[in-house]
Formats: C-alpha cells, structure tokens, sequence
C-alpha cells in the first residue's frame, strides 16, 4: 500500500458528529485501510536523549546534532531525513538556548510547515490543519490558563525572522495539538515515545467498539480493519480504553474530546452488567457492594503510592488483600477485580514469581476475553504477556495457547511486519517446538529447561510503572 494513498476512503457528514470518513470498498480483518506519516511528530522531553527524533525507535547509541546539542538520531540517514523539519528548530533552539517543551515544539514544527507549504492542503491529505478540530472554545478556565502560558513560551521560543502568525491562529494550532495529538509508540509498541499530528486520522470518529484500530508501525500510522466493513460504512476508532462502565467512558470522552459519545454500547449500557458483575450464589446485597467499591478505591490509591514509590512487595501485598476481600462479592469480570488482577500479575512477573504471577494472569486473561472486541490491541498484547508469564512459570500449554491465541491478534491489529509480532512469532514457534518436547517426554523436557535456564539469564519483565500502556491519543488526563 502507498503512504499517503487515501483511494478507498471519502469525507462524509456523519450525523451528529460533524465529519468523518467512510470506506469506498469492503474490508476485511487485517486490511491497511490507510497509511500516513505525520505532518509533524516530536519525542516527548523525557526521552530526547534515549529516542531517534526521525524514526522515533529507541536506541543504545544516538548520534547528537553538532549544532543545537538537543536533536539526537540512529545514524547520517535518519540525521539527513530530519533536516528539513529540524534546520529552523535548530537555530531556533540555539537563539533560545535551551528546547521548549514537547508542546511548544510540536507547534512550532506545525507551523514552520505551514509556513514552507502554505495552509492548503498538503500531498495525500484529505483535510489542512487549518480545517481540524481544535475545540478552543469549549477550553475551561484552566485550560485557557494552560493555553496562555503555551503561547506566551511559544512567542519567546519563535524567531523573529520567521513568519508571524496571529494569537487566533496559534491558539488554534495548540486545540489542534491537544485533541488530535497521536500517541506515537517506539519500534516494539510497548512504551510511548512522542507525539505527532496526522490530519487524516484527525477525520474518523469515535466509537467505543469501532471497526478499526491504529498502530504506529515503522515511522507512520496505519488505520487497521477489525473485522468486515462494508463499502459506505462509516470507519471508527476508540479514543479510549473501552475497560469501563459506559457512563465514565462517556465522561472521560465529554471531559478530553469535547463531545457525548452516541455509539450503542454507550447508549445501551452494553457489558455495564459485567463491568460491575458480582457473585450470583449467594448474591450479594447493595450495602456490601457498595462498601466492596469504596474498600477497592482506598486500596487501589494505596496501591498506587506503594508502586510509585517502587515498593513492590507491599503491592503484592495490598493485592492479594484486595483479591480475598473481593472473592465472594465480585464477579471475575468486575472492574475493580481485573485491576488487582493486572497490577499483581505484572508485579509478580517482575518479582520473577512467576508460579503465583500465572494463576493471576489467567484469570484477568478470562475476564478480558468476556469484555474486550476479539480484535482489540489491548487485549492482544494483554494475552500475550500472560502467556510469557504461564511459559515462565513451566505451564508450557497454557504459555504456548496464550501466545497463539495473541498472535492470531496481533495479526490483525499491528500486522506481520510490526516488530511485535515478529518477536510473537518467534515465541510461537519456540513454545510449539518445547510443546511437543513436552508431550514427547516430560521428565527430560524439563531436566532440558532447566539447564537452558541455568545457562542463560532468565528473560526478567520490564520494571512496572504508573504509566499505563500507550493510549491512541495523547492527551494530558
């Protein structure tokens, strides 16, 4: 598919949401329905030593530029590639002397562009970023605050000899950057890394079980088929995490995006039943479940604290706590539940208890399966370390049907060149070939597993953060 080709899709009205886009042919699950690099993409500041700022992979060794000291790339290439978007930002950045914030820097990029190429609309792009949302004048009396001091940094960081643009127009340029910004990901897709503007993602609405998803794969972003589109259909994504009740779903979208969420599962409550599930036989009464809630909120705070401060024994602790209180209350697909069940099982892994870390991740895996879309990312790679947790643990069946299971997935949400994928495959066929091992003879597959472990330093999970994974959109909470 050619980035930038955007042949089978058209800009419609969609009723009561303004614009979007709609297929022009039929789609399938996997289908790159389009591909497109960003207008303009930063890394955030956190990561501007450790993240190539063409590619936006992380790398060991980073070549810095000789000018400003602050852009930093993989190799000559990458370095070459950037200069036309870096040339201004560099001598900005030296006149300056120090880099702005991601924000600042992202619209000055936006508008070192627009300055370059005019405001109409650029190769391959359905809309201009005049023309994208920018919900302005929906801003609170905090976020104006935010937006003023953004464009009072703005004027100081932007050169004097570059174009001048009005107070109007850079204001809407920071709306545009603030409910359009795009979450980009580094090359696995496990950390967020930056932020980038692509208008014609800017364009498909939100539905919380929509029919497509995005993944940022090799420097750009490819809109993914889900399941069957029909030609006309209108193409959806989710802004946010569909893990809740639809009357907070609903909030958090009227709070970021500025709009009442209209899809069915929101009208209808859809999945409500299940979020807030609770035991059947003996059912529990109101008052008990009321205080179950209460108790997994205090807890969940608590928890929070103990994990940001890098107390995980006590996490494990404080979950275990929670999951005994809530067993004959809750149902295994209960919000509060899942949350334990996510945070104990990626602290346990991390532990390197990977027997009790399997049990956990099982029953969050079978809760999710009940709540999330079959092909849903989240869910993908959700399967996936569970089932790197149950191989660690020596449940070599469990392991190798979970990481089938998120293969088959992540086939369809991030396709089979994504890194991630490739790394999947690799297990998969791993634990296939240990699976039949296994079967084969018991005893000496494990004699064998255990002098491969003693051999080599176990695979050991990533440290857990408060971060949550990559989200879609990047949006400050």
């Amino acid at each position: 598919m050619t980035i930038g080709s955007m042949e089978y899709v058209e800009v419609f009205s969609s009723e009561g949401k303004g614009r979007g886009l709609k297929a022009t042919k039929e789609f399938w699950a996997a289908d790159v329905i389009f591909a497109e690099r960003a207008y303009s993409a930063v890394v955030f500041d956190s990561l501007v030593n450790f993240v190539c700022h063409t590619c936006f992979k992380r790398q060991e060794k980073l070549h810095r530029c000789g000018q400003c000291k602050f852009a930093h790339y993989c190799d000559r290439t990458c370095q070459r590639d950037a200069w036309l978007n870096h040339k201004s930002e560099c001598s900005a950045i030296k006149r300056h002397g120090k880099a702005p914030n991601e924000n600042i820097r992202l619209a000055a990029r936006v508008l070192w562009r627009v300055e370059r190429e005019g405001t109409g609309l650029t190769e391959g792009c359905l809309v201009s970023v005049d023309d994208l949302q920018s919900h302005v004048e929906h801003f609170g009396e905090e976020e104006q605050k935010e937006l003023r001091a953004d464009v009072d940094a703005f004027l100081q960081y932007w050169p004097p000899q570059s174009q001048q643009f009005s107070m109007q127009y850079i204001s809407h340029i920071f709306g545009v950057i603030n409910c359009n910004g795009f979450t980009l990901s580094d090359q696995r897709g496990l950390q967020a890394v930056g932020v980038g503007i692509f208008p014609n993602l800017g364009l498909v609405n939100h539905d919380c079980w929509p029919n497509c998803t995005v993944i940022f794969n090799n420097g750009k972003i490819e809109l993914r088929a889900l399941g069957k589109i029909s030609e006309g259909e209108e193409l959806t994504v989710s802004y946010i995490d569909f893990l809740n009740v639809s009357e907070e779903r609903r909030r958090q979208l009227k709070r970021q995006y500025y709009f009442d969420c209209t899809c069915d599962h929101c009208q209808k409550g859809l999945k409500d039943d299940l979020f807030l599930g609770v035991k059947e036989d003996p059912k529990p009464s109101p008052e008990v479940v009321k205080e179950m809630i209460q108790f997994s909120k205090d807890m969940l705070e608590k928890i929070d604290k103990a994990r940001s401060e890098g107390l995980y024994h006590e996490v494990v602790k404080l979950c275990r706590e929670s999951l005994q209180k809530q067993e004959p209350v809750f149902a295994d697909t209960n919000l509060y539940t899942l949350r334990m069940l996510s945070i104990v099982s990626e602290v346990l892994s991390y532990l390197q208890a990977f027997g009790e870390a399997s049990h956990y991740a099982r029953r969050m895996v079978d809760g999710y399966m009940k709540l999330y879309h079959p092909n849903n990312a989240q869910l993908g790679m959700a399967v996936m370390r569970a089932g790197l947790t149950n191989w660690h643990a020596g449940h070599i069946e469990v392991g190798h049907g979970m990481i089938c299971k998120a293969y088959a997935i992540l086939l369809v949400t991030h396709g089979p060149s994504h890194p991630i994928t490739k790394d999947l495959e690799g297990m998969r066929v791993q634990t296939e070939m240990e699976l039949r091992m296994f079967r084969q003879n018991e005893f000496m597959y494990h004699k064998m597993r255990e002098a491969a472990l003693n051999n080599q330093p176990m695979q050991v999970m990533a440290e857990p953060s408060n971060e949550p994974a990559p989200t879609l959109f990047h949006k400050k909470p």
